[in-house]
């Protein structure tokens, strides 16, 4: 692999939130197209492009920066779990599923960032 970021497991999980976000807004409604669906869906790609971001060329104190970053968009799409559900959008099961993903995404983050240190 020619990227530092790619050989970073939390780098891959995070890229399979995107996917797995992607197939959840799949059956959100049109009308959430340009509110919900592109909110949720910009905050999980936002998690693996800063830790990518982050990682190459930059001192530990820049990547820390971008990894908290990435930490805030991973609450941020947290947060819209939460909205979908309340708007009905969302089943339990696929909440807990990405809550589930998420939690381990945000330790790893945070252990990451603590390494740094």
């Amino acid at each position: 692999m020619a990227f530092k970021f790619e050989d970073l497991r939390v780098w891959q999980k995070a890229l399979d939130l995107t996917e797995e976000v992607h197939r959840l807004t799949l059956s959100f409604p049109k009308n959430e197209m340009f509110v919900l669906t592109s909110q949720i869906k910009r905050a999980a790609d936002s998690v693996a492009l800063n830790i990518a971001e982050g990682s190459t060329g930059q001192s530990d104190k820049e990547f820390a920066r971008f990894l908290g970053i990435a930490l805030r968009s991973g609450i941020e799409v947290v947060s819209c779990l939460y909205i979908g559900r309340r708007r009905e959008l969302i089943g339990e099961e696929q909440f807990e599923k990405l809550y589930n993903h998420l939690t381990e995404i945000t330790k790893m983050i945070q252990t990451l960032r603590n390494s740094l240190k």
